[in-house]
């Protein structure tokens, strides 16, 4: 029984998605249990798996609130009684409360919850973040696998006391992007000037991924390379105050909103530009990769497992001038910029295609199970995938 917070566009609803349709239902009977996506974000299974069957949860949703929460308690805890699953695979924060708490009240023999980033950085104020480093440690004495999505965010749990060693998995997300269109194709898609280099932004647009930092650092890039033009694809909290702010650069930004065609934004992009303040292992880092397109991204989270700095993009600090002035070094060297491109497509294609994703979790379900004596000693040995 899979449960996650809510379906909105990111990593993890990729992630459930892709592990929902590959895990071999010869061995897995899973479900998945989810919440409401908020009006301001965009409903991953809408766009881009609406035949994916999904359990819906109210007050499960990225609200919190004494009454939501009770009952999407109160309906977790009863779906667990009716299918009696031998694990309860939580997802994102809230969801790992809940789920987790649920799980240990209907008796559950096996929780397992996978970190897709943290709230340690850039969230809370630090009272609320040590009630909520509390919260954590205490469900990870209750939880038998910790899987986070790279190591420095193992890394930085594990400082936290939250958790200990033996019980963590590293295991990265996992995806694929599909054929490319052709760039100028992908430019007029857009609306764009085909003659000007395009640097993208793709995620949600909301303040820990720094929407005003890209947007300062846009006008320091123009400075120097005037042609220059930025594309923003997503939504979020802090979407209208973005556009409003971004008035002065005129049609030098273009808002898609998101789109279920992501891959024709990479197309059209020269750089793709991540100003985050904290961030688990970006998908839209992997993405890019994919796409052949290098990133300059901050230096924060797991970023650098993604990016390789000077070999598949730039890594800088958390501030719009050395945002600006790597993004210009790759607008202006046209070889430093498609040798990054290649060698971000090989290192993405090797260290996150989905194969990995699904290999690990397989692996690790096996590994519970031989244990607990629900499968033989051989059955260790992972499915193809």
């Amino acid at each position: 029984m899979r449960v996650l917070t809510r379906m909105n566009v990111g990593g993890p609803s990729m992630q459930v998605t892709t592990l929902q349709r590959h895990l071999d239902p010869a061995r897995y009977d899973q479900r998945l249990y989810t919440g409401h996506v908020g009006d301001d974000e965009a409903d991953y299974q809408a766009l881009f798996a609406p035949d994916l069957p999904v359990h819906r949860i109210a007050g499960l949703g990225r609200r919190i609130g004494p009454g939501g929460d009770a009952r999407a308690f109160a309906q977790l805890y009863a779906h667990m009684r009716r299918f009696r699953p031998h694990i309860v695979h939580t997802h994102t924060a809230k969801a790992g409360v809940l789920g987790r708490l649920a799980a240990v009240a209907a008796g559950v023999p096996v929780r397992v919850h996978t970190f897709h980033g943290h709230l340690l950085h850039g969230y809370f104020s630090p009272r609320a973040t040590r009630v909520m480093v509390g919260v954590e440690a205490a469900l990870a004495r209750r939880t038998q696998r910790l899987v986070s999505v790279g190591a420095r965010v193992r890394d930085d749990l594990l400082a936290a006391g939250i958790g200990d060693a033996v019980r963590y998995r590293v295991i990265g997300p996992g995806t694929v992007l599909p054929t490319l269109p052709d760039r100028a194709a992908a430019r007029r898609e857009l609306g764009l000037d085909g003659s000007g280099p395009v640097v993208a932004y793709v995620g949600r647009v909301t303040g820990i991924k720094r929407p005003d930092r890209f947007l300062a650092a846009a006008r320091l890039v123009r400075a120097t390379v005037p042609d220059a033009q930025f594309v923003v694809c997503g939504a979020g909290d802090r979407l209208t105050a973005t556009r409003a702010a971004a008035a002065d650069l005129g049609p030098a930004v273009r808002f898609t909103g998101w789109r279920a065609d992501v891959h024709t934004v990479y197309a059209a992009a020269d750089v793709v530009l991540l100003t985050s303040d904290n961030e688990g292992t970006p998908v839209c880092l992997i993405e890019a990769a994919l796409a052949g397109r290098p990133c300059v991204a901050t230096r924060v989270g797991s970023v650098h497992e993604v990016v390789v700095d000077a070999r598949t993009g730039l890594l800088t600090d958390p501030a719009a001038e050395p945002l600006a002035a790597a993004t210009v070094r790759l607008l202006q060297d046209e070889d430093l910029r498609a040798r990054l491109g290649r060698q971000a497509a090989d290192h993405a294609a090797t260290q996150f295609g989905p194969s990995r994703l699904i290999t690990g979790i397989d692996r690790l379900y096996a590994e519970i199970a031989v244990e607990h004596g629900w499968w033989p000693e051989h059955e260790t040995v992972s499915a193809p995938v």
